[in-house]
């Protein structure tokens, strides 16, 4: 019978404090910190909820006794509702990174209301979770544009407000070259 050799004992012994002690997912854009920031994405959420509330909107309402429509609304209705709490949710993920990783101290003497400008954006992102509401929408796509604006002051760029260029319509603030 051969011994084990260090390589297979430490093998094995990693394998057992895994199954005793799983390693869990962490959840972070890096943390390494890379370094690498943009308020794009969160951006690009906003407008997708503002795009659910659009689509929620104009869903026909199901014809009275017609199972087939109902289930139709009622499908359509669920995947929008969700799609928009996703997205609002990753809006709030976005900033609490960016907020936290990347702002400093010093960040707050030029931008004293950048804490509440984090806060109001966290509170409409949970807002938008809960209702579906085309004028929160819009004014968490407005919570961003101003974040974006910080954002991109702070790295030393003025911005501009574009076309966002999708169905949903409405614009994104984007550093100009």
């Amino acid at each position: 019978m051969s011994r084990p050799t260090i390589n297979s004992l430490a093998s094995r012994a990693l394998r057992t404090l895994d199954r005793l002690a799983p390693p869990a997912i962490a959840d972070a854009h890096c943390d390494i910190p890379c370094g690498i920031y943009d308020p794009h994405l969160m951006q690009i959420a906003a407008l997708t909820v503002v795009r659910m509330n659009q689509l929620i909107e104009g869903l026909d309402l199901p014809k009275d006794g017609d199972k087939a429509d109902r289930a139709r609304y009622a499908n359509s209705i669920a995947r929008y509702v969700l799609v928009k709490e996703e997205h609002a949710e990753v809006v709030k993920r976005e900033v609490r990174i960016i907020w936290g990783d990347y702002f400093k101290p010093e960040h707050l003497e030029k931008y004293p209301d950048l804490h509440t400008v984090v806060w109001n954006i966290l509170k409409l992102g949970g807002k938008n979770r809960q209702e579906a509401n085309a004028g929160a929408a819009q004014d968490l796509l407005a919570a961003t544009h101003k974040f974006a604006e910080i954002f991109w002051d702070s790295k030393g760029a003025t911005t501009s407000k574009v076309p966002s260029r999708q169905a949903v319509g409405g614009e994104i603030v984007v550093p100009n070259a």
